[in-house]
C-alpha cells in the first residue's frame, strides 16, 4: 500500500492509500477538515478549492499522489493565530455567507489572489473568483469583502 507524507496546514501527515488517484478532497475530509466541500466533483464549482503551495487548486480533481512534497492549506489552516484571517473577517463583516457552501472555496481562491497581488483591482478579483459558483448570489458582497481584506474597501 503506497503511503504519502503531505503537509496540511503546517502539519506533516502520512496517508496510506490503495489508490494513488484518490482525490485530495477525500483525504482532507478524512482528516476531519470539513470546510473543504464536495460540490460538483468536476472542478467547475470551486467549493473544494484549497491552496497547494499557495496556489488555488480544485481538490476534487487533484490526486493524493499530486501533493507529495507539497504544502496544502485549507480554510482551517488559513489563520493560525486564533483569530480570523483578514479575508474571513471581511466575509463576516460584509455578511457574505448565506448557505455557506461556497464560502470556503471563495475565501481560498481570494487568498491565492492576495498572495499574488496585494492590491487587486475589482476586475482582477472578479476574474480570480470566476470559477467559484454561488447559488445564493453573494458575488457582489464577496468582491467587496476581498477588496476590504486587501485594504481597499470599507
Amino acid at each position: 500500500m503506497p503511503s504519502y507524507n503531505i503537509k496540511v496546514n503546517g502539519l506533516t501527515r502520512t496517508v496510506e492509500s490503495l489508490d494513488p488517484s484518490q482525490p485530495l478532497l477525500y483525504v482532507l475530509r478524512g482528516f476531519g477538515l470539513t470546510a473543504t466541500k464536495f460540490g460538483c466533483g468536476l472542478g467547475q464549482c470551486g467549493a473544494c478549492t484549497v491552496l497547494v503551495d499557495r496556489k488555488a487548486v480544485r481538490s476534487c480533481l487533484l490526486p493524493i499522489s499530486g501533493v507529495k512534497g507539497k504544502s496544502v492549506t485549507t480554510l482551517e489552516g488559513l489563520s493560525t493565530t486564533g483569530k480570523p484571517h483578514p479575508l474571513q473577517a471581511a466575509f463576516i463583516k460584509e455578511q457574505v455567507p448565506q448557505c455557506g457552501y461556497c464560502t470556503s472555496g471563495m475565501i481560498m481562491s481570494a487568498a491565492a489572489l492576495l498572495t499574488e497581488k496585494r492590491k487587486p483591482t475589482e476586475s482582477e478579483v472578479r476574474s480570480a473568483l470566476d470559477g467559484n459558483l454561488c447559488r445564493c448570489g453573494t458575488h457582489v458582497r464577496v468582491v467587496r469583502a476581498v477588496l476590504a481584506a486587501s485594504g481597499q474597501g470599507a
